[in-house]
């Protein structure tokens, strides 16, 4: 077995390095995990462009990497539902089980979660982005041999829209708009369809990520960068029933409340800058929008590996550029390349 890892390595703005780490004595009640794959995500991009995603700020060296899946190499302790050998998709959520989120089966809130590659505690817990890493597992879902390493790393993004479809209710037949493109964004329009919405736009300001939508199935696609007459138009004609906030701009949120019909929903899921933001809060008031957040998932992430492995949602179908884990600095800046880039996924040298 190998002594060191190497992992892609946060040290500031634009500062990643491919670092070799040592590999610790496998703990306890742990698993050991070659990587098999991993998706970049908007909040990894975060991080390489700003050290930061909203209010998480990185203050130590942080190594990325939350969408993730490999091959269980060791095991200390007992993990009777693993064995050497075992293809997984992992959840980066570490969750405690007791505190009051948790009882309330709301996972994702808990109070002392840990989540791979995050600032989001100090000290961060390191991420996936790494040829060897350790969980515990239960953040080990197995994946059956039919199933790529590269589509199970995308359980978790897959799981993330999930949630935020089922924090916006029932939306069977009804009218919806998804304000961003991205991969976030056009999961949470697959992830829609398959809840019965009838009817959904997709907007954005960048032109190749629309065009990406319409092949995907999206019903109407808005170019917004230089106004929103459009989309008030479609509004006019036929109220939107439901928005989702994708962008992570405080531009997108304002959009959502305005444009979204009186007494309809509006479903936070994009990371909004650090600090303080302006809201329409009085159009929130007036028109009684239902305004909600959606933070990662909870037991979403096990649906979306199912779903996966069933064929029922084609999460390659996003997958625009695949690398070599080795070659992640250059692989984060194409997926900041929105002109060429939907999902940029990084595959074992």
């Amino acid at each position: 077995m190998t002594t060191t890892a190497l992992a892609a390595t946060l040290f500031g703005p634009e500062d990643l390095r491919m670092i070799e780490h040592p590999l610790e004595k496998l703990a306890q009640g742990m698993v050991r995990i070659r990587f098999g794959a991993g998706g970049i995500c908007g909040s990894d991009m975060h991080y390489f462009r700003h050290a930061r995603t909203g209010d998480f700020v990185v203050k130590s060296p942080l190594v990325l990497g939350h969408e993730i899946s490999g091959e269980v190499v060791e095991i200390a302790g007992s993990a009777a539902s693993l064995k050497v050998g075992d293809r997984v998709a992992v959840n980066p959520s570490r969750w405690c089980g007791h505190c009051v989120a948790c009882r309330e089966g709301r996972p994702n809130l808990c109070e002392n979660i840990f989540f791979m590659g995050s600032a989001s505690k100090t000290p961060h817990m390191q991420g996936g982005f790494a040829n060897y890493f350790d969980a515990i597992p239960a953040q080990c879902a197995k994946i059956p041999d039919h199933v790529s390493y590269q589509a199970a790393a995308l359980a978790e993004p897959l799981a993330v829209c999930l949630h935020a479809v089922a924090r916006a209710g029932n939306i069977e037949g009804k009218r919806g708009i998804i304000f961003g493109a991205g991969p976030i964004g056009l999961l949470t329009m697959l992830a829609a369809r398959r809840a019965g919405i009838a009817d959904i736009t997709v907007a954005d300001i960048a032109p190749a990520p629309l065009a990406f939508a319409t092949r995907l199935g999206a019903d109407h696609v808005e170019n917004v960068a230089s106004g929103e007459d459009g989309l008030k138009a479609q509004a006019a004609a036929r109220p939107y029933d439901v928005a989702f906030e994708v962008s992570g701009t405080a531009a997108g949120l304002a959009s959502a409340i305005g444009i979204v019909r009186r007494g309809g929903t509006v479903v936070q899921i994009g990371n909004l800058p650090g600090g303080q933001i302006s809201v329409p809060a009085n159009a929130v008031m007036a028109k009684e929008i239902d305004l909600r957040g959606s933070f990662r998932f909870g037991l979403e992430f096990m649906t979306a590996v199912e779903l996966i492995a069933a064929g029922s949602v084609d999460v390659l179908s996003l997958v625009t550029a695949e690398r070599p884990l080795s070659t992640a600095p250059d692989a984060l800046r194409l997926a900041l390349d929105r002109s060429q880039s939907v999902k940029v996924v990084l595959t074992a040298n």
